[in-house]
């Protein structure tokens, strides 16, 4: 049930947030962070750096599509969230199942992956012509969110 909570704490944060990041060099970025990041993503493309309160904020492009991905660090180094744009292909088969059950003709947009320790949310956004959601999922289907968009 905390992991629940913790999930729905994270979808909800998610879509009601708004950051208040400050863009910051990437020499002001601590060299461990630095070196961390270019070793998991030495092909990253556009990378900008921003402090967001006490963490340090990656957001950069991978492959030649440009798949976007935002990474926060803490302090010391380590990850505490990656968001990265995802294929609905990529959706877990339990998700994918909730959305052809309860979203049917509906078209699939702006999915996204955020993983925080060992828990991971997905959203997206699902539109008709006379309706659009932002949803959040947890891996095993539950639905999250459902916000009017």
């Amino acid at each position: 049930m905390k992991t629940n909570t913790l999930i729905l704490a994270l979808a909800l944060t998610l879509f009601a947030s708004q950051s208040f990041a400050q863009d910051i060099l990437q020499s002001q970025v601590p060299s461990l962070i630095v070196n961390d990041f270019q070793q998991a993503f030495p092909k990253a493309l556009d990378v900008e750096w921003e402090m967001d309160g006490a963490h340090y904020k990656v957001e950069f492009e991978v492959g030649l599509a440009g798949v976007d991905h935002e990474i926060w660090y803490d302090q010391s180094g380590k990850v505490m969230r990656h968001k990265e744009e995802i294929s609905k292909g990529d959706l877990s088969k339990a998700v994918l199942s909730k959305i052809k059950t309860n979203y049917s003709g509906y078209r699939l947009e702006d999915v996204k992956k955020i993983t925080e320790g060992a828990n991971s949310v997905y959203t997206l956004e699902a539109k008709t012509l006379m309706e659009e959601w932002k949803l959040a999922f947890d891996t095993a289907g539950n639905e999250l969110s459902k916000v009017a968009d």
